[in-house]
């Protein structure tokens, strides 16, 4: 058997390559929508991917499995767990096989067992692997998806704060407890393959190690300790993060089938006349350049989201799916922008626009200040301060005097016009992307603080606690 990992670090979302040497088949396990990569791996394994599996309608990324089967003819393994509102609806003149509780499938001398793990999702499952080329007759390890992580369990409150499914995040947590206690019977020896690691919003203390076993988590996972049902379930709902708007979309984009990308590269516009001529009604100019270069020059309307590793999940809270984006970026970082966008179904870019475009164009700024600066000017009669940290955050400690807005939702969140604005966040990252949101909203005087929270406490000022 041949099994290797591959990590796309934005979303800190895990895929598995699982070949057999023997038949020359593979399979990709959760994969990703850009899957070039894995696809080139096998083939250097000398191996062919005839299948592919997803444990679940994700959330928090585009799959890329209607893209294999439609491009290269792969045969998909589809969860068909779940009531009417859980079910793929893109199989259709694909090969695609439905699974449930029981199921068994092979890909050459490997074998899969699907187990119903919901509690994330309702129609949740993973795999158990035997290797029975190896000469194995009992499980290896298992594919867990969102189901177990390392040192977490999914979260099953997506569908009610994302998606506005009403009393999904209570059932969600006792059908957890449910297959928590079916996984505590399993071998400890067995491996755990988690769907995610730490990064993802898909749990609330997921570890950065790759791996681990059913033993280890029996003992070690803080959901594996708790025996009361009534005891889980307020333990799993409490103090989970923010659920990202744009969950909402993936789901429904997984569940109808993704868009089939084409592979065509949108036009790079490098002057001011076609960039003035390219803005409309409903674009958004998205600069993806760095905060402290952003800062000293923004198009007015835009919003400055570095490309790094936190791009993803921003542009994903903050970036509208019916905008058509006009996106500012170097060469060097236009393919990998625009990969990060279509990972979570922003594919409406209509143009990049090359950063010498903006020469002779009518800008605007924001200031950045020191700690002292930020206290100076705070006590200004008219000053505005925003907290755009997440809940946890703000609940360990705040400025007295400011207003918790979170920055995901700072496009439509109320703000008063006619002051001035002081925004923080913990470090000083987000509170430029806040400060290049607000400029986008119109608002004038918009200000934010270097090092943020940490900086501030730092010098000794006060915070409520």
């Amino acid at each position: 058997m041949f099994f290797t990992s591959f990590t796309d670090k934005n979303l800190a979302q895990n895929s598995y390559l699982v070949g057999c040497q023997r038949t020359g088949e593979a399979i990709i396990i959760d994969p990703p929508r850009e899957f070039g990569h894995i696809l080139e791996a096998a083939a250097d394994e000398g191996l062919r991917v005839t299948a592919a599996t997803d444990t679940h309608i994700h959330a928090d990324y585009v799959s890329g499995a209607r893209q294999l089967a439609v491009e290269h003819g792969v045969k998909l393994y589809l969860s068909d767990e779940g009531d009417a509102n859980w079910k793929y609806e893109y199989t259709d003149g694909i090969d695609a096989e439905l699974v449930k509780e029981g199921s068994t499938f092979s890909i050459g001398n490997v074998d899969f067992e699907v187990w119903h793990t919901s509690g994330h999702t309702p129609e949740s499952i993973s795999f158990l692997l035997t290797d029975r080329g190896g000469g194995a007759t009992g499980p290896m390890g298992m594919f867990t998806g969102d189901f177990v992580f390392v040192g977490d369990v999914g979260r099953p409150d997506l569908l009610e704060e994302a998606a506005g499914m009403e009393g999904t995040a209570d059932s969600g947590a006792r059908d957890m407890f449910k297959s928590v206690q079916r996984f505590k019977q399993l071998p400890d020896h067995l491996i755990v393959w988690p769907g995610h690691g730490a990064g993802s919003a898909c749990g609330k203390s997921l570890g950065a190690v790759p791996i681990s076993t059913v033993g280890y988590e029996k003992n070690f996972n803080w959901a594996m300790q708790i025996e009361d049902e009534e005891t889980f379930v307020k333990a799993l709902l409490k103090d989970q993060p923010e659920a990202p708007v744009y969950f909402a979309q993936m789901k429904k984009v997984n569940k109808i089938g993704p868009a089939i990308l084409d592979g065509e590269e949108p036009k790079v516009i490098s002057d001011l006349v076609s960039l003035q001529q390219a803005i409309g009604e409903n674009s958004l100019i998205l600069d993806t350049r760095a905060g402290d270069v952003a800062a000293q020059g923004l198009v007015k309307g835009s919003i400055n989201i570095p490309f790094n590793k936190s791009f993803t999940n921003w542009a994903g809270w903050l970036v509208k799916y019916d905008e058509a984006l006009l996106v500012i970026a170097d060469e060097k970082t236009r393919s990998d922008v625009k990969q990060a966008l279509q990972s979570v179904g922003l594919d409406q870019i209509e143009a990049f626009v090359d950063p010498a475009a903006l020469e002779g164009m009518e800008l605007t700024t924001y200031e950045t200040l020191s700690v002292d600066e930020f206290v100076g000017e705070r006590k200004d009669s008219d000053a505005f301060v925003i907290d755009v940290r997440n809940d946890a955050e703000w609940q360990a400690g705040h400025l007295a005097e400011a207003t918790h807005l979170f920055l995901g939702k700072l496009r439509t969140l109320d703000v008063p016009d006619d002051r001035k604005l002081l925004v923080h966040c913990q470090s000083g990252a987000r509170s430029a992307i806040a400060a290049s949101v607000l400029k986008a909203r119109g608002f004038y005087t918009v200000k934010h603080m270097a090092g943020g929270y940490n900086a501030y406490v730092t010098a000794g000022m006060p915070v409520v606690q």
